[in-house]
């Protein structure tokens, strides 16, 4: 039995619903029917654990405290690989403030309460129990993981656990609104006749724009691949009709930011893709 798999039992067995990390701690995602949330993914992220695919391929939702899963053929040989053990503090009753410079370490100890505390390789994780909405960015340095996010297990630090104060409730729901990034300029041939698409109606690229802002806010892991494979599909059905405005290009560089991307990487995400398609 792999170390990693042993410490995904013994926290199972407490509670705690685990996943495997590979390199990059990165859940493991390789079934191809989940690729791209092909399953859907909705009844998964609904249920976590419930993943019926042969690997566990849904990030948080497929954490699990089921030693008979944990330990089945396809999840026994992700851990045999894996790099990391992972798990879904919401679904333990947990939330972790996740600590990544130093000024944010000091802003913790002025003005959050002494809870446990776990060493990380850039700063802290702060654990206290109590469930809450997961945000990224509520501060600089600091993100929270509690529902529908995923922590690496990294041991049991020091300290005792206490209950999670309204200060840290108070982070997410007063997160700022990320900056509105200069949008690139959306330069394509339109085709003759004006700016409607030659083969779609504007009601279908509406409807296109709302799936891929979807797509994007329901990414639960690989954000930064679901944006750009989001802006790829875009613009491989719109990117050459001259219909594309750049009202549509900020409501899914929003829905990007909205998931903790940054203006720059959106930027990037959006230039790679027109550079791939040639538009």
């Amino acid at each position: 039995m792999s170390e990693h798999l042993r410490t995904a039992l013994n926290l199972a067995a407490s509670g705690v619903p685990v996943l495997p990390l590979r390199a990059g701690k990165v859940p493991f995602g390789n079934c191809r029917r989940c690729a791209d949330a092909a399953c859907g993914g909705r009844p998964n992220m609904k249920n976590p654990g419930s993943c019926a695919c042969p690997g566990p391929c849904h990030a948080w939702a497929a954490a699990t405290t089921d030693p008979e899963v944990i330990n089945s053929g396809s999840w026994h040989r992700a851990w045999l690989r894996a790099s990391a053990v992972a798990y879904h503090p919401g679904g333990a009753g947990l939330t972790v403030v996740d600590l990544d410079r130093a000024d944010a370490m000091a802003w913790a100890r002025d003005n959050l309460p002494t809870t446990q505390t776990v060493p990380t390789t850039r700063g802290e994780h702060w654990l206290y129990l109590g469930r809450m909405q997961s945000a990224n960015g509520v501060r600089p340095g600091v993100d929270i993981k509690s529902t529908m996010a995923y922590a690496r297990w990294l041991g049991f630090g020091t300290g005792t656990m206490t209950d999670l104060p309204d200060t840290v409730r108070a982070l997410a729901s007063s997160k700022p609104a990320p900056p509105r990034p200069a949008l690139p300029a959306v330069t394509v041939p339109a085709p003759a006749g004006g700016g409607e698409c030659r083969h779609r109606t504007p009601a279908y690229l509406e409807r296109g724009i709302a799936m891929a802002e979807q797509r994007i806010t329901e990414a639960t892991s690989g954000v930064h691949n679901a944006v750009y494979r989001t802006f790829l599909a875009v613009l491989s059905t719109h990117g050459r009709c001259g219909c594309l405005t750049d009202a549509h290009v900020g409501r899914l560089f929003s829905a990007a930011q909205a998931k903790g991307e940054s203006a720059r990487h959106c930027t990037e995400a959006w230039a790679n893709a027109r550079t791939t398609l040639g538009v």
